[in-house]
């Protein structure tokens, strides 16, 4: 009995040394990010990448339900690091909306990237072009439990409106611009940094456009929800000729607080200090100097240490 226990472990010690080797004694950390339609998917990678090129731990950038589905994988310790929105990070700390009675206490933040647009997609030729127009509409509201769901919710709310008033559909955003495409849905919900690939490729194939949110509607509801900031499509995007006032949430890096401060400090550093490396848009609005804004939850000490030798904290 005794050599067969020897042996097992012997085994055992065999099989960590091979994933060690393999790994060149690296440090492995997962980063999940969201639907392969959207921007934390390709932002994700390119991220993973940096880390693997300038630090010594090894990142897996990996698909996903995208912010709430995130924050909680973090809360399980099933991932180290999420791409999520500032607002859902907030409800989660809060335990309100769809973390009610479950808050979650073990997530920090390493920094917020960009904006987030909230997005109302349909084609050109639908007849849509106020918010009050989606009454009685076949539209995609993401997700029960999404960021997206839950910017839907309130836009909506601003405007004397709940789902009640639509033919709503859950439906991640590939699958939105599917529907549009087939002509199975009307108009779709995306909340995503512009340009979004799925938009992208649908107007591609067919002219789209945005709808607007009025600008009292965003005055109101950045007065209720703070966490939204006023935010304009420009002009070209999607192949549209004008712009489009809407709004926006801020895309945030959160992280296990089980982590530990040096690993944080490392992959801050190289995130931040080779931005350049991001071909992705939403690259060029992703900075250190900026990183700070907006954050709604308490930053990692392995973060904090890098802002503040950066002389930003």
């Amino acid at each position: 009995m005794k050599k067969r226990s020897l042996f097992i472990g012997f085994i055992l010690m065999v099989g960590l040394s091979m994933i060690l080797s393999a790994c060149g004694g690296k440090q492995l950390v997962s980063v999940v990010t969201g639907g392969t339609g959207g921007t934390y998917f390709p932002l994700g990678g390119a991220m993973a990448d940096i880390i693997n090129e300038n630090t010594d731990i090894e990142a897996n950038a990996q698909s996903s339900g995208a912010s709430a589905e995130n924050m909680q994988t973090l809360a399980d310790n099933e991932a180290d690091i999420a791409f999520v929105q500032t607002d859902i990070a907030a409800y989660a700390k809060e335990g309100t909306l769809m973390f009610e009675g479950n808050a979650i206490t073990n997530v920090q933040a390493i920094g917020t990237l960009y904006p987030e647009t909230i997005q109302i997609v349909t084609l050109a030729d639908s007849g849509i072009n106020s918010v009050e127009d989606l009454a009685g509409k076949t539209v995609s509201v993401g997700a029960p439990g999404s960021g997206t769901y839950a910017n839907a919710e309130q836009i909506l709310e601003m405007h004397g409106m709940t789902f009640d008033d639509l033919n709503a559909q859950n439906l991640a955003f590939d699958e939105s611009t599917e529907g549009i495409q087939d002509g199975n849905i009307d108009a779709a919900f995306i909340t995503s940094g512009t340009p979004t690939g799925s938009v992208e490729a649908l107007s591609a194939i067919k002219g789209v456009k945005l709808i607007p949110i009025a600008d009292d509607k965003i005055d109101e509801l950045i007065a209720k929800y703070p966490y939204y900031a006023k935010d304009v499509v420009p002009s070209g995007t999607y192949g549209m000729e004008g712009e489009v006032n809407t709004v926006a949430v801020l895309a945030m890096l959160a992280v296990t607080s089980e982590l530990d401060e040096d690993t944080v400090y490392e992959i801050t550093k190289a995130i931040f200090e080779n931005t350049d490396k991001i071909t992705h848009a939403k690259g060029a609005l992703i900075t250190a100097e900026s990183a700070l804004d907006g954050l709604g939850i308490e930053l990692h000490p392995g973060a904090e240490k890098y802002f503040k030798e950066k002389g930003l904290k």
